[in-house]
């Protein structure tokens, strides 16, 4: 599963790497604090086209749900299974097990475009 370090950022607080031809996506270790308990993961099929910041899952939480967008267009390929069986996995390993979907056919140069790990924590210094 991806480090912090590879992955780049949307200021949302996803996180997107490509890694075997696909882009694995997520919510950052900062999202998944803010978000707190997860208890419900609304994700998309497979084979549903999206569109660069497209609202394509929904987080639920004991506090409210939050809309996941698309950190770059592409094809969704999977999503998690394990999220439906547990959904705090979601908290417990946002870069691991935690992983929301998988795209296929993404524009590396749109990923290239977000932010690194470094400039993504100083956006969360700047917009605190």
């Amino acid at each position: 599963m991806p480090e912090p370090e590879k992955c780049r950022y949307t200021k949302s607080h996803e996180w997107i790497v490509i890694e075997g031809g696909e882009a694995l996506v997520g919510v950052s270790d900062h999202a998944q604090h803010e978000i707190s308990d997860v208890v419900f993961v609304d994700l998309p099929k497979a084979g549903r086209a999206v569109a660069q910041g497209e609202a394509t899952a929904v987080v639920e939480s004991v506090k409210a749900a939050f809309d996941i967008y698309a950190p770059a267009a592409g094809m969704v390929s999977d999503a998690n299974p394990a999220l439906a069986a547990d959904p705090a996995l979601l908290n417990r390993e946002p870069h691991a097990g935690g992983w929301l979907f998988k795209l296929k056919g993404v524009d590396s140069k749109q990923v290239e475009a977000l932010m690194t790990l470094a400039q993504y924590q100083e956006f969360l210094k700047t917009s605190a």
